[in-house]
């Protein structure tokens, strides 16, 4: 799926054009019957059984309900409540807007924001309650006019009318409570992913250091849902007590004095939450954090699962993903079986207060009669829902406040100051650009010794300031000082003008190269082609198949290094601003079109422009106006070329090692005679012109659909899930244990009711003790049933999770990496984090509760068709009516559930591209557009929610009145049929679960599909269970030998290879032989095969025809595990993995560490690591982000230093590291890999120079 890149802020009003009318908000357009039936609901359904859903398809949201509606008024209130405190609690410009904000401040902005809707909300929950309490009331007098001499028919049809008003009021302010409830909820989560989002944009280096990518992720996707969800039991707490109330006004009129023993027994289930209560939240916040640790690890590792392929370590990093789960699991097995455990005392509580009630009334003389006891149990069943969602109201609350805080921490972390740069519009009355005095930065400001000190810089505008240095001088510092990125200690930066930057790392979003271009400002086309001219795009676009409408996928992953280094100086271009910072950006070019960029860009395009770069390329300083060295985060020398040239010693070493290599290049060509030197002229003449940056064409429009499934869930999938525990083993016991506890339950209130005797004239069967000592050994043993059944069902659900979990993510880190390349990490995060959590808490639970309403609605058919059996005549039309009904409802609410899911994945991408640019973002002032974008992500995610919703609210009305007409009949024929064949007791009893009925079917049909909404998880899970895996890891038999490969022998026969059977070759026939211990270099164009001979090399794509020998083995033969570990890659694009410098160097724990300082010595990082105290546990930030891009390369090539294989490639590994350190990287390898054979792919000339043999490929053909 692809997304437009700024173009979500596209008008609600253009949105609605495109889409036809049925596709408006049509719960804003409906009339007041249509709303209150929900009839409006309706043209939606009918597209749902016609086709599968589409987002066009369904209704947009109301203005009010939309993301840039809600968040500017919950920043209204929080600035409010923030500049109450100000005062009292002043901030600096470093510290976050959020600071003063409390939980309970966050709370009540996240209230105030949405008042309206929730005073509605709160008025249809206390219809709702009121309206429950009728029917209890009514009992007793319904008994006593069943029971007496001479029935008035008009009295009967009385109570019959008031039942019925009431149980009608009742279910429909429950629909509009629970429809009204979820608006709430969608108007919170909207308004706080919108504010995580914009706090995300505004965060320091720091704070981004200190919270990962993954945090931010779950707090959107996990934590935001959580706060949302409260609105579905916001009110329960405060209706607790008018529903007590009411309760104890009844029991008092039936019972007297015991009513208040009953409210002492329910106060008393009441406080016995507190300290479970407590455990319980304790349990969430651990198992919250936990969760955290490890979709940050995950995401880390999907982002770089290129790199883990490439050495053959996906398996010992998913083990430590397991680790991460495991600890979560522990947190998970805790919480779940705490809430287990309050779920069971609460289902028990109602029996409870029964038998205090009733022992009370013995201990009092209360007599007991049928009528007050049944309605004292009517009251009991109704206070039994209230006491029931209590600790679920509760847990909800709890979860919401431990997502409050984590929210609130993410708000209060460290905003960028707005005053480290005082950014001035270009004034035509000064000459400069960029103004610097006395500077001093620190990216850790706690740190005793500064990043970047004793800076004085005046740049004027038109010139062109070149920046050198040694790796880790300090000029991607410098660079970020001028954008205002790095905290600031002391001095004044001043820039004026509009700013575009180049960053060292390129930052692409999925989607078009066009839009990328753009980047949100409109088409010129006369600029835009100057553009792509200038940065050497055209034949690459050209070569496209659908040009630069091609689709980019998920960090520019189909484009080379160059290309995507290229596609950004465009986008900086094609933005018409006064300055541009270039952080490096020829490290990915050849010297051919690195010369091409300079000429065309630098001093054509941007000639009258300010243009900063950052460089190591020698030759590209003459043209500087001034050149500034760095050391130790210094400026050492400034000046033009020849000024600094004799007067710096640092200047000097970086220019004399250009001059050594250019000596080695004469050597060379003198040494190899006339066939070296053609092989090398042709390769800078033609082949050489984009060379490394190889694109597989045919696979450009690389980013698929999401996949998504059609029709309704199937029963593979639930049987997968039930059976996948233990073979399924504790299914028959869960049933069996909830059968018999309902069972047991029914009786128990059968039993009560026969027992009592109709009036105080008539002799009671049994002993009032007797009634109540059977009465409680009943309810103790059921409640014992329901213990078992809870333990089995959590201890079931638990292993399944586990099981799915371990399957899902076998297969994932199994995948090949064209999965990965065509699937953005946002859909696998979706499926490791919200679906996974559905599994773990929220799916077993649904199945558990799928048997109580279905036994208790068999259980009161039964009861009423036993005193009044012509109620079948309409029953089952009714309950055919139901199924019908249900049938209609569920093929629209599984596919809304889907696309649910759909929708998420691109939210979650957004959010984590954001991420990674936001310095980007910034710089071109783009907050606006992405926040916009956000929005729109935002909206189309709430609108299959909402629309979910409101279908559900649909059938259960119609469900409430199909109940209603049951009830109301089977009343009728109790008021009609003759006294002698009614048994008033039982038709109390009756009456008594009949109340129930409207719920009982409607909460039958709600978690049936609910469940089926949520196996969307399992389904969305068990699809990447089934993805195609890569060859064996290990070797079968014993072909290999522990010192394999022993000389280095690499033999290409008649390799072939492309990508997919319907798609072209890309390498073509090649035959040749890199023998061992010889150095190879490989140069080509663009799309000539070097990446993919590179990736023929370790297996990551096989040939389809011909054979790759090493040591004379087969390599389609060996495990990919033993051949990626015996061979060596330091990649162009470096990785460092958050943890230590110990763990980046020896992931495997296979060294010394000795060993590891040797190689860090070996690779000019020993004297940096040392100057930190931890030494080899120095922290490494996610991405590696506290090290420099050639910093980064560097540990790369340690890993390499301790492997020792023999059989080393070098994709351009030296291109982010000066020419001093580039000089000293190659006399290490040569030294240390001098009997290894060396496979080189490289754009400096320098890199190939001692190359035995250098391989030019072009078209998948080559010319040695």
């Amino acid at each position: 799926m692809s997304q437009p890149l700024l173009n979500h802020s596209v008008s609600p009003n253009l949105s609605r054009t495109k889409s036809n009318s049925s596709n408006a908000s049509l719960f804003t357009a409906a009339g007041i019957f249509s709303t209150i039936t929900f009839s409006w609901v309706g043209p939606f359904l009918d597209v749902c059984k016609k086709r599968s859903l589409d987002l066009d398809d369904v209704p947009l949201l109301d203005d009010k309900d939309r993301a840039s509606c809600v968040l500017p008024k919950l920043k209204a209130y929080l600035d409010e409540q923030s500049s109450s405190d100000q005062s009292k609690h002043p901030r600096n410009s470093s510290t976050g807007q959020y600071d003063a904000v409390t939980v309970l401040k966050l709370a009540k902005a996240l209230v105030l924001s949405t008042w309206k809707l929730i005073l509605v909300t709160a008025i249809f929950a206390l219809v709702r309650t009121v309206a429950s309490y009728v029917g209890p009331y009514l009992i007793e007098y319904f008994v006593e006019y069943l029971n007496g001499s001479q029935r008035s028919t008009n009295n009967g049809y009385l109570l019959i009318l008031a039942f019925i008003v009431a149980q009608l009021l009742e279910g429909l302010s429950s629909r509009h409570l629970s429809f009204r409830s979820q608006q709430v909820g969608l108007r919170v989560r909207a308004a706080l992913v919108a504010i995580i989002y914009q706090k995300g944009l505004t965060l320091s280096s720091k704070s981004r250091q200190s919270s990962s990518s993954g945090e931010m992720i779950n707090i959107v996707s996990i934590d935001a849902e959580c706060v949302s969800d409260f609105s579905s039991s916001m009110h329960e707490i405060w209706l607790l007590p008018v529903q007590v109330s009411l309760a104890l006004y009844i029991l008092y009129s039936a019972l007297g004095m015991a009513a208040f023993a009953a409210l002492a027994a329910t106060i008393l289930v009441m406080l016995a939450n507190i300290p479970l209560g407590g455990i319980e939240r304790n349990y969430r916040e651990k198992l919250m954090d936990s969760k955290d640790a490890r979709i940050m690890s995950t995401s880390e590792l999907l982002r770089n699962m290129r790199i883990l392929k490439l050495h053959g370590w996906e398996m010992m990093f998913l083990s430590k993903i397991m680790v991460l789960r495991e600890e979560e699991m522990n947190w998970l097995k805790k919480y779940v079986y705490t809430s287990s455990m309050l779920g069971s005392v609460y289902f028990g509580a109602p029996a409870f207060v029964a038998v205090v009630t009733f022992g009370t009334c013995v201990i009092l003389g209360i007599p007991l009669q049928s009528g007050k006891v049944l309605t004292a149990m009517a009251t009991f069943r109704q206070l039994q829902e209230p006491i029931y969602h209590i600790p679920d109201a509760i847990s909800t609350m709890v979860q919401s406040r431990v997502s409050l805080n984590r929210i609130l921490s993410f708000l209060r972390l460290e905003e960028l100051p707005n005053d480290i740069v005082l950014k001035l519009p270009r004034d035509s009355h000064t000459k400069l650009s960029i103004e610097v005095s006395n500077g001093c930065f620190s990216w850790d400001t706690s740190s005793l010794v500064p990043t970047i000190s004793d800076v004085n810089l005046r740049i004027e505008q038109g010139m062109r300031v070149a920046i050198c240095g040694a790796v880790g001088s300090g000029k991607s510092s410098l660079i970020s000082c001028i954008l205002g990125e790095i905290p600031k200690l002391s001095g004044e930066v001043q820039t004026y003008g509009n700013i575009a930057y180049v960053s060292q790392s390129p930052w692409i979003q999925s989607g078009k190269i066009v839009d990328n271009i753009l980047f949100g400002k409109e088409m010129d086309k006369e600029r835009y082609e100057m553009v792509i001219e200038a940065c050497a795009l055209k034949k690459d676009i050209e070569s496209m198949p659908f040009g630069d409408q091609t689709v980019i996928g998920e960090r520019g992953i189909n484009l080379s290094g160059g290309q995507k280094q290229r596609l950004q100086i465009a986008r900086a271009l094609y933005h018409d601003a006064d300055i541009f910072l270039f952080d490096d950006p020829f490290s990915a070019v050849d010297a051919h079109t690195g010369s091409y960029l300079l000429k065309e860009c630098l001093l054509g395009f941007l000639a009258s422009k300010t243009v900063v770069y950052v460089t190591h390329h020698v030759d590209f300083l003459p043209t500087a106006d001034l050149i500034l060295v760095m050391k130790d985060g210094r400026i050492v020398n400034a000046g033009k070329y020849t000024e600094i040239l004799d007067s710096g010693k640092e200047f000097a070493d970086l220019v004399d090692s250009h001059k050594d290599a250019l000596s080695s290049l004469n050597t060379v060509e003198i040494t190899n005679g006339t066939s070296g030197s053609t092989n090398l002229a042709n390769d800078n003449s033609s082949s050489m012109i984009c060379a490394g940056e190889e694109i597989d064409h045919d696979k450009s429009q690389l980013k698929e659909d999401i996949k998504r499934e059609k029709g309704r869930v199937g029963l593979s999938v639930y049987w997968k899930y039930i059976t996948m525990a233990y073979g399924g083993a504790f299914v028959p016991l869960i049933v069996l244990c909830h059968i018999v506890f309902q069972v047991l339950q029914i009786c128990g209130n059968y039993w009560i009711a026969w027992a009592t005797p109709i009036s105080g004239e008539v002799k009671p069967p049994v002993s009032i003790l007797k009634m109540i000592n059977i009465y409680l050994a009943l309810a103790l043993i059921s409640s014992l049933f329901l213990l078992m059944r809870s333990h089995f069902l959590v201890t079931a659900g638990c292993k399944t999770a586990v099981m799915l979990f371990d399957k899902m993510h076998q297969c994932i880190f199994r995948a090949p990496m064209s999965f990965f390349d065509s699937t953005p990490s946002g859909r696998i995060l979706s499926r490791a984090s919200n679906d996974q959590s559905a599994v773990d808490s929220r799916i077993f639970d649904l199945m558990g509760h799928l048997l109580f309403p279905n036994i208790e609605l068999l259980g009161s058919i039964v009861l009423i068709s036993q005193v009044a059996w012509p109620v079948f005549i309409i029953f089952i039309p009714t309950i055919i009516a139901s199924l019908w009904y249900k049938q209609y409802y569920v093929d629209g609410a599984r596919e809304l559930q889907r696309l649910n899911g759909v929708q998420e994945a691109p939210l979650i991408q957004h959010i984590a591209e954001t991420i990674a640019g936001t310095t980007i973002i910034r710089t071109f002032y783009k907050e606006g557009q992405f926040i916009s974008s956000t929005n729109h992500l935002i909206d189309s995610l709430s609108r299959p929610t909402l629309c979910s919703t409101a279908t559900m609210e649909w059938l259960s009305f119609r469900l409430d009145i199909l109940s209603s007409i049951i009830f109301s009949f089977a009343l009728t024929l109790l008021v009609t049929l003759p006294a002698s064949v009614i048994d008033p007791k039982m038709a109390g009893l009756a009456v008594t679960y009949g109340l129930s009925l409207n719920v009982l079917q409607g909460w039958a049909i709600l978690i049936l599909c609910s469940l089926e909404n949520r196996m969307v998880a399992v389904e969305r899970i068990l699809q990447y269970t089934t993805i195609p895996a890569e060859p064996p890891l290990k070797t079968e038999g014993n072909i290999l030998n522990s010192h394999w490969p022993s000389k280095g022998d690499i033999e290409l026969r008649d390799l072939s290879v492309r990508y997919a059977p319907q798609l072209p070759y890309v390498l073509k026939g090649l035959t040749c032989t890199f023998l061992g211990g010889m150095r190879t270099g490989i140069v080509g164009r663009t799309g000539s095969g070097k990446s993919t001979l590179i990736q023929s090399l370790f297996r990551i794509v096989d040939p389809n025809i011909g054979q790759v020998l090493t040591d004379g083995i087969d390599i389609c033969t060996v495990g990919l595990y033993d051949l990626r570990t015996r061979l060596s890659i330091i990649p162009q694009d470096p990785v460092m993995f958050k943890g230590t410098v110990r763990g980046n160097l020896d992931p495997l724990g296979e060294y010394t560490d000795e060993q590891i300082w040797e190689a860090l010595d070996s690779c000019h990082l020993g004297e940096e690591v040392r100057k930190n105290e931890l030494k080899l546990d120095y922290a490494v930030t996610e991405n590696g982000e506290n090290w420099s891009i050639g910093q980064r390369q560097l540990v790369c090539l340690g890993r390499i230093l301790l492997k020792k294989s023999k059989i080393l490639v070098l994709d351009e590994a030296t291109s982010s590291v000066d020419p001093t350190t580039d000089n000293m990287i190659q006399k290490t390898i040569r030294k240390q890999f001098d009997k290894s054979t060396v496979i080189t792919v490289a754009h400096r000339i320098t890199s190939v120079l001692d190359s035995d043999m250098v391989l030019v490929l072009d078209d998948g053909e080559y010319g040695i």
